[in-house]
Parts: C-alpha cells; sequence; structure tokens
C-alpha cells in the first residue's frame, strides 16, 4: 500500500460484509446501478472503495439508509458484529411518511 493511502474495501464487499445487502451479486448489482452514493457521489462500479469516515446513501426496499463507515470488516459476521461496521446518519424508514398540502388541507 502507498504511504499516505487508508486501507480501504470494495463497496460490494463493504454492503455485503455490513449486511446492507443480501448477498454478494445484489451488493454488485446495487453499485453498478448507480443508485448507491459514495460521499455525495453515484457509485457505478463495485470496486469503488470504501475507507472509514465515508458517507454511503443506500436505498433498501422503499428506505434510504444514510450510513458512516466506523471501520471495515475482516469478513462478513453476525449482524450484532456488523452494526459495529458503521453509524446510521439517517434513514427514511425512521420517519413518518410526508404528506402532500394537499392531504394536509384535506
Amino acid at each position: 500500500m502507498p504511504s499516505g493511502e487508508a486501507p480501504a474495501l470494495r463497496i460490494d464487499k463493504y454492503l455485503w460484509f455490513v449486511r446492507l445487502a443480501r448477498d454478494r451479486a445484489s451488493a454488485q448489482a446495487l453499485a453498478e446501478r448507480g443508485i448507491v452514493r459514495l460521499n455525495g457521489r453515484r457509485v457505478e462500479r463495485a470496486h469503488a472503495p470504501v475507507r472509514v469516515g465515508d458517507l454511503l446513501t443506500v436505498p433498501q426496499g422503499g428506505a434510504v439508509h444514510v450510513v458512516r463507515v466506523e471501520k471495515l470488516p475482516a469478513r462478513r459476521g453476525p449482524a450484532s458484529e456488523a452494526r459495529l461496521c458503521y453509524s446510521a446518519i439517517e434513514s427514511t424508514a425512521d420517519r413518518p411518511p410526508e404528506t402532500s398540502p394537499q392531504q394536509r388541507d384535506a
């Protein structure tokens, strides 16, 4: 590793290891479809590097999760171990659905 570069992990492996994706193939598909964001930029390749401190925006079903990478996992372990690798910044799953002005006036 060149000096000055922080350790990194492929984004597809990270998503799979920390259980934000069901399997490695779906993690690769998420990255290649361009719907995952890394530090605010669209990711379109599964080998994009993820480093500690990065922000990831990941859609899951009808929710969008924004997480900060806290550490890089060495393996896909149990869910309790995976949750220690990131901290949730925001999740649309936690918020009540937004209502439109027409719905509020009704």
